[in-house]
């Protein structure tokens, strides 16, 4: 009856382990180069897509109304309140990614647009060439944060490639908006 007892007691210690290790963030010590990285989710309407390599849902295709980061007038519509409002595939929770999120998405070499090849996102003429904000606020000048960090899928020169950078708030640029992650109001 010991031994009987033991083994239940392995099984359910077994069980709990990887309960908790389920319940553990999705960690970015791995990176998964190829096609199956992207899962278009079939219950959320085949509108948003789950990044195998960070745990990350994004929208497949992004809002295509540019908006500023923050108001440039009373009461105007932003970037974070455009992801914190959006319904995606029948779900709210949506966020302003940050700086290193909106990045993971990023293939340093790959030209307009600067995504895995064979990424399922779809994106217009004018996304394969926009910038995209962040909700992460540049800390270039301490005493007027006025600034927050975007990429920008356009570039002039080749060789550089993926651009980021440090724009004003008021300006208007495209917003992907994110599920999941951190979870903590960056801004």
């Amino acid at each position: 009856m010991k031994m009987h007892w033991s083994s239940i007691m392995a099984v359910a210690a077994l069980a709990l382990l990887s309960t908790v290790a389920a319940a553990q963030p999705q960690t970015w010590d791995k990176q998964v180069n190829n096609p199956g990285r992207f899962k278009v989710l079939g219950a959320f309407g085949n509108v948003a897509v789950f990044d195998q390599e960070t745990g990350l849902v994004w929208e497949k295709s992004p809002s295509t109304t540019k908006t500023p980061w923050s108001p440039y007038a009373p009461g105007a519509a932003t970037a974070h309140v455009a992801c914190d409002t959006k319904v995606v595939g029948n779900r709210l929770g949506w966020r302003l990614p940050t700086i290193q999120e909106l990045a993971s998405l990023l293939v340093p070499t790959q030209f307009r647009p600067p995504l895995p090849a064979g990424h399922p996102f779809v994106l217009t003429a004018d996304q394969d060439i926009g910038q995209f904000w962040s909700a992460t606020t540049a800390a270039t000048d301490v005493n007027t944060p006025n600034s927050a960090w975007f990429v920008d899928f356009y570039t002039v020169d080749p060789s550089s490639f993926v651009l980021f950078g440090a724009g004003d708030k008021t300006t208007f640029r495209y917003a992907w908006c994110v599920r999941s992650g951190q979870g903590v109001d960056p801004q």
